[in-house]
């Protein structure tokens, strides 16, 4: 039997400032066939975040990417041919299968896949009721704490984890204001996503917008960014104020170390904290989050946005608009139709 064309982007070197298409190689080898207690899985959508150009450059909270490897990232798929007995085939799964039109999966192993819950959309699951829905939920939750009538702050407002959080903190029953770069972005904010204002850092003063914003301080920074805005929001800090660090996306291409924060000082009068997180960490908890997500989106109080751009030959160019701002939502790529809902 003829196995099927594998096409695979592969690690072709480590990137130096702003990720390119010459980090990687285009590649096509025989699918393989799975062994005892694996699965072959044909890739639906590549999820495209941030983090996979600090996957690429080195090691961090998972090994980097090996040189000639296929480009590491979340996908959902479906189950075309099995050899264990909890993968059948025609199931969507989802997990860390890579930049590929087939994987291998293998319950217990980095590629054991989890079932996409029955009834929810493909874009859905890789999105808000996903690992991004999900990160939002934890990091504004469990280490922003927000409390009724506070004023919440996020960067990256308009991205996928922007958009989730700040409408998280809405739903908590706080003043949100979302920073975001164009007024496309911004007039999304709060038009659509009910937010209570929005800065553009591109066009607007940012501190002075803020400080006009934010009259009696900033309680909850949810930062995806890092870097000027950071040292804005440490200075108009609210007493005890809290900032989750859930990205940097304005430092990973950065060629040399990133700098400290320039104003963490002001923590210290402020008794603020500033802490970073994993949402790996949390997964044990993923059920509860997708539970409020689910409810939250029945209800109309949590939106979605996704932007889909076709073919596996485009993952490379779907990776650099994420880091030029030109997504709007969740940046997927989408490699095949998923099968019709029963």
């Amino acid at each position: 039997m003829t196995r099927p064309t594998n096409r695979q982007w592969l690690l072709a070197r480590r990137p130096e400032g702003l990720v390119s298409a010459e980090d990687f190689r285009l590649a096509e080898a025989p699918a393989a066939e799975p062994a005892d207690g694996e699965a072959l899985v044909r890739n639906l959508y590549l999820s495209i975040d941030p983090t996979q150009r600090g996957w690429m450059a080195g090691d961090s909270y998972l090994p980097a990417v090996k040189i000639g490897d296929v480009m590491r990232s979340f996908a959902v798929g479906q189950v075309v041919e099995s050899r264990h007995p909890a993968l059948r085939p025609g199931q969507i799964v989802q997990g860390l299968f890579g930049w590929q039109d087939y994987a291998i999966a293998r319950p217990g192993s980095s590629s054991s896949p989890t079932p996409v819950p029955s009834g929810v959309p493909v874009e859905t699951a890789m999105s808000v009721l996903g690992l991004t829905g999900i990160t939002a939920y934890i990091g504004l939750h469990d280490v922003g704490r927000p409390k009724p009538g506070e004023t919440v702050v996020v960067s990256g407002a308009a991205g996928a984890t922007g958009a989730a959080a700040a409408q998280i903190a809405k739903i908590a029953g706080c003043r949100v204001i979302g920073i975001a770069g164009g007024p496309e972005k911004c007039r999304y904010l709060v038009d659509e996503l009910g937010l209570d204002g929005a800065v553009d850092y591109k066009s607007e003063n940012l501190a002075k917008c803020l400080r006009e914003l934010c009259p009696s301080g900033i309680d909850v920074f949810f930062d995806n960014v890092g870097g000027p805005a950071l040292d804005v929001v440490l200075l108009l800090l609210a007493l005890r104020g809290r900032i989750v660090i859930c990205g940097g996306i304005s430092h990973y291409n950065d060629a040399r170390p990133t700098a400290g924060p320039a104003n963490y000082l002001a923590l210290i009068s402020k008794r603020g904290r500033m802490e970073g997180f994993l949402v790996l960490d949390y997964l044990a908890r993923s059920g509860e989050a997708v539970a409020a997500l689910s409810g939250w989106m029945r209800d109309g109080k949590l939106k979605d946005r996704v932007d889909v751009v076709d073919g596996l030959e485009n993952a490379p160019e779907a990776l650099l608009r994420v880091f030029e701002g030109r997504n709007r939502g969740k940046q997927l790529v989408k490699l095949a139709s998923p099968p019709p809902a029963p």
